[in-house]
């Protein structure tokens, strides 16, 4: 079997470099066209790693993005996180990966919660700039319960910790549905260390001190809202059926809003959808993406 590996590349941003991983077919001819990944608050780019590699050995062309403030990718000096912030920089993205391709480039748009959110108000507010758009877990109207768990989360380290041990701790109590891993050496790509020794999460505390998402879900519904009923482009919704952050209400929502949509449910996954069940997840992208006609953008 064919194993895939990424290359990591640099953006301009609005606030700085955006840092990505870029997963190319191993082909001399025409991808299926070209797809960007969009993580969710608080993660990475490499949430999307083993999704990426089953999409690129597919033939598409896939990058995976940091968002400003995670991960590689710069802090804003004004901790800037709203999601117009972040939809500014995934244009400037498209735009560079077009120049370097030589074409326009029309991505498959994957969003992941935040980077779900990203997706629908950029296309919303650009009808045309994406061949199709999966959500992963987010609709424009979330369960209050659920972003109050992930503000918590997200809010509950501010001292950081003495050790990996202590964020696999952090993690299993706020994932207590998945197995505590037994090699832990895989989240030092979610923290970063101190001169002092000590790790912290990889985010701008900024992120979540101004609250520009976690704390404003009825203002972020209102512009979703907005931006999705303007939405013509192929939508696949995959969501957990144990998430509490999406709900029956706002699925039913998102359907009337967006023409072109459906929604699946993923029986064993909760908010973390390809994270709980990347088998399932990849099943049913797959199918979607397969009605897609093949283009080279």
């Amino acid at each position: 079997m064919t194993k895939y590996k990424s290359e990591p590349v640099k953006f301009d941003g609005g606030a700085g470099t955006i840092a990505a991983d870029r997963w190319s077919p191993r082909s001399d001819g025409p991808t299926r066209g070209t797809v960007v990944m969009l993580h969710g608050g608080g993660q990475t780019r490499h949430s999307w790693d083993r999704a990426a590699k089953n999409l690129v050995a597919e033939g598409w062309d896939v990058y995976t993005l940091d968002a400003r403030g995670h991960g590689d990718s710069a802090w804003d000096q004004d901790g800037d996180y709203a999601i117009d912030a972040l939809g500014r920089d995934l244009e400037m993205v498209v735009d560079q990966i077009g120049k370097r391709a030589g074409h326009r480039v029309r991505p498959v748009l994957f969003g992941a919660s935040m980077g779900g959110l990203t997706s629908i108000l950029t296309e919303g507010g650009n009808p045309g700039f994406a061949r199709a758009l999966v959500l992963v877990d987010i609709t424009p109207k979330v369960e209050p319960q659920g972003i109050k768990r992930i503000r918590d989360f997200m809010r509950s380290a501010p001292d950081g910790f003495a050790n990996l041990e202590e964020v696999a701790d952090a993690v299993a109590a706020y994932q207590p549905h998945r197995p505590r891993p037994k090699n832990i050496e895989g989240l030092r790509k979610n923290v970063r260390e101190r001169a002092d020794g000590r790790l912290y999460w990889h985010w701008d505390p900024a992120f979540t001190r101004l609250g520009a998402n976690l704390d404003n879900p009825h203002g972020i519904h209102q512009l979703a809202f907005s931006a999705a009923s303007h939405i013509t482009a192929p939508t696949l919704l995959v969501h957990g059926a144990k998430s509490d952050i999406v709900g029956n209400e706002g699925i039913q929502e998102l359907l009337d809003l967006i023409p072109q949509s459906r929604a699946v449910s993923v029986a064993a996954a909760g908010h973390m959808v390809a994270g709980d069940d990347n088998a399932v997840f990849v099943d049913v992208v797959g199918e979607f993406l397969g009605a897609l006609a093949d283009c080279t953008s």
